[in-house]
């Protein structure tokens, strides 16, 4: 079944925070004030556009920090979406905002007016990177959330960003442990990129902050990716869509700006599982993954198979499996 968001952004609505690294103007796009009519004329807009067919749609209110709105804005924008939701147009709504604005009051609002996903911008489970980064909770605010929202039949997702100031390879795992132990539904990794206009910015020309490389963040994620994998928690997106923004010659400053970073860090599993292969033998040479992912085996660019040939003198082949589930492999000698 396909999948299907309506973004409606509420750009830095409800958050009287300025997190080091947030430019939400710059990352949605959206520059003005969201409100019920738009809202319903973005729903209709995005209607028009998505296929016939079996699908799930939702209204998506992403952008800021939803449930710090004030309780009537809240509820006008609510409104709006549900129509959609009570009309069968759409199949619900998500929304996305702080750990530190989830109460039972505020639950009880979002469940009454068809809200089916919560996302949290968790971001890290590391009180140091979390201050460093003004994010303004602890990790004791997110440990607190979960737990209310646990209380209610809504989907749950959280965000965790890689290479916040203070933040370390060591503490970016242990995040990810921490998220783990915490059942969410799925996750969203962000690794940290800085932004004009943020103050992660000045920190970063005063020499304050040094943004992780690209090979540093994908070294990252072929630790943790497999780690969600293994607990059966889906990672839906790995890093900000691209866009006119967010690429070199827009808003993006540095940082680990690669637009398949995510595809970089899956070959890297593969070609660490590829050489414990042939570690023990050096004959085999045709590899079986599944079917969807004989380009992440192969690499960027055949960056593995190149890089196989370069390390053990072995010309492989990767071929498709029906049988193997994402993430298997299978060698055999040609």
């Amino acid at each position: 079944m396909k999948y299907y968001n309506i973004p409606i952004f509420v750009p830095h609505e409800g958050c009287p925070f300025d997190c080091v690294f947030c430019n939400q103007r710059r990352i949605t796009g959206a520059d003005t004030s969201m409100n019920a009519e738009e809202a319903k004329e973005t729903i209709r807009n995005y209607l028009n556009t998505i296929p016939k067919g079996e699908k799930t749609v939702e209204a998506a209110f992403f952008g800021g920090s939803f449930t710090g709105i004030s309780a009537e804005k809240q509820i006008d924008l609510l409104k709006a979406a549900y129509e959609f939701v009570k009309s069968g147009e759409i199949d619900g709504i998500r929304l996305s905002t702080r750990p530190d604005y989830i109460s039972e009051e505020i639950l009880e609002r979002l469940k009454e007016y068809g809200v089916t996903t919560i996302e949290l911008g968790v971001q890290s489970m590391d009180d140091a990177v979390l201050a460093a980064s003004g994010r303004g909770h602890t990790k004791d605010a997110v440990i607190s959330a979960v737990s209310l929202i646990r209380k209610y039949p809504f989907k749950l997702g959280l965000q965790m960003m890689t290479g916040l100031p203070c933040d370390s390879t060591e503490k970016s795992v242990e995040t990810a442990k921490r998220i783990i132990a915490l059942k969410p539904d799925f996750v969203r990794i962000y690794p940290t990129l800085v932004l004009k206009d943020t103050y992660l910015e000045k920190m970063y020309e005063r020499g304050e902050y040094t943004p992780w490389s690209v090979d540093e963040t994908v070294s990252v994620l072929k630790t943790i990716l497999p780690m969600f994998a293994e607990n059966n928690i889906e990672v839906i997106r790995v890093a900000l869509s691209v866009t006119e923004e967010i690429a070199p010659g827009g808003a993006l400053v540095a940082g680990p700006f690669h637009p398949a970073i995510r595809e970089l860090a899956e070959g890297e599993i593969y070609f660490d599982k590829m050489c414990k292969v042939l570690d023990e033998d050096k004959t085999k040479c045709v590899f079986y993954v599944n079917k969807g992912e004989v380009s992440k085996a192969i690499g960027n660019g055949k960056r593995n198979v190149k890089r196989i040939f370069e390390k053990y003198g072995t010309r492989i082949k990767i071929k498709p499996s029906e049988s193997l589930e994402k993430g298997g492999i299978t060698a055999w000698k040609e």
